[in-house]
């Protein structure tokens, strides 16, 4: 008998839990801040300098690290010592029980290329889901010309003289609303999580919305797969920039050009949401001064590339209809057929694995082409709270069951 049982054990297959590894948390699309006045504002180069740097997590995890930046840097960027914690109970305060000073290859300061990026070792620190953690970075001065930067942070973050980045609290900072040379927050979690990139322009960054209150519809979507057991892993990075197109520069590089560092370059990234194309139309059928022709084929074809990308890598597409613009600035009607058309193509392509109709969530129904009033503050292009909102409800989180019935060609059209 008991042969039979150890000879039973020895034939019975040992479970194999995969290892974990790491998926980004937080993270926002750099872009390049020109030599002018808001670096002569801030001092940067200029002086030491400490950046005190607010981000709000969407999963959580024991250990984390931080990814710098100096993509659109001219000369190299010396980071003098970096700190991560959670946030304190006032504006700009850190809790010192938190507190982690990073290093990078066991060192406490990195010099970064230009146009490289550089990431820190793992911390051990207990990062909340859905809760704000503080980088603090210490700049030196040294020669600066372009820096990396994202412009609409809709936070509040902090500068001051010295190099103050284990200090509990600051002193008579300057206040800024960009985040500087931070790309990333990465949390290392079980096997079975994942990122969600939003992707897009200044209605997925955030234009609109009220600073501190993380009312981005990426901010509402993130509540809503913590909320739902089934999606729980789930961590959403939004790489919105306010001004961006899919063919031509303006505010950042064009969306095809900054792919594959803003979406498949991110840390345990699984599927990729695109909102993305109305600026192109805007400028290309602007009543008053049209640039940069582009038509909705060349949009579609865009689009197509960035989905055949992702597949590449195994990330899973979801598109969005562009929501309504009659009224905006650069709105016509020539531009809003080329809406419709890009708008049909979305809801019928075969080539995505789902869609969300952000179109039909803030239709005016009396007047489709146009965001229902209570949804804008004025613009009739850019969603306030309450259009972000719906907008995040609109989501089907079955988009996102790890266990779909269909592995591959999810189609799911809201109502």
């Amino acid at each position: 008998m008991l042969g039979a049982g150890l000879a039973g054990a020895a034939g019975a297959a040992p479970k194999v839990v995969p290892p974990d590894h790491w998926v980004g948390t937080w993270g926002t699309a750099p872009y390049a801040l020109e030599p002018g006045a808001v670096l002569t504002e801030t001092g940067l180069g200029t002086v030491d300098m400490t950046i005190r740097e607010v981000v709000h997590t969407s999963l959580g995890g024991a250990l984390a690290r931080v990814e710098l930046t100096n993509e659109f840097g001219t000369e190299p960027l010396t980071i003098g010592a970096v700190h991560l914690a959670l946030a304190g109970a006032n504006a700009g305060d850190i809790s010192l029980l938190s507190a982690n000073a990073l290093t990078f290859g066991g060192k406490p300061s990195i010099t970064i290329p230009a146009g490289a990026i550089a990431m820190s070792d793992p911390a051990a620190i207990a990062v909340p889901a859905g809760g704000d953690v503080v980088v603090s970075l210490f700049i030196p001065a040294q020669k600066m010309g372009a820096a990396s930067f994202h412009s609409s942070a809709f936070e509040t973050n902090f500068l001051v003289p010295g190099n103050v980045v284990g200090s509990a609290s600051l002193t008579a900072p300057k206040t800024t609303q960009s985040w500087f040379f931070l790309r990333a927050v990465d949390v290392r979690t079980a096997y079975n999580t994942g990122a969600v990139v939003v992707f897009g322009d200044s209605i997925t960054d955030g234009a609109g919305s009220t600073a501190h209150r993380n009312m981005r519809w990426p901010d509402v979507l993130a509540r809503r797969l913590q909320g739902n057991k089934k999606t729980a892993g789930l961590g959403v990075l939004n790489m919105g920039i306010g001004g961006n197109r899919i063919l031509h520069d303006v505010t950042g590089v064009n969306a095809l050009a900054r792919f594959d560092h803003d979406v498949l370059a991110q840390s345990g990234v699984r599927y990729v949401m695109i909102l993305e194309g109305i600026n192109d139309i805007g400028h290309a059928q602007d009543p008053v001064k049209p640039y940069d022709v582009v038509s909705a084929e060349e949009l579609i074809q865009g689009l197509s590339q960035m989905v055949e990308r992702a597949h590449a890598h195994g990330i899973k597409v979801i598109l969005a209809t562009l929501t309504p613009y009659m009224g905006a600035g650069y709105a016509s009607p020539a531009g809003e057929e080329e809406r419709q058309a890009v708008n049909a193509w979305i809801r019928t392509t075969k080539s995505v694995d789902g869609f969300v109709d952000f179109d039909k969530a803030t239709q005016d129904p009396s007047k489709p082409d146009t965001l229902r009033a209570d949804f804008h503050a004025g613009d009739f292009l850019h969603p306030k709270d309450a259009g972000y909102q719906a907008m995040g409800d609109a989501i089907d989180l079955k988009l996102f069951d790890p266990n779909p019935k269909e592995s591959y060609d999810i189609r799911v059209k809201l109502k």
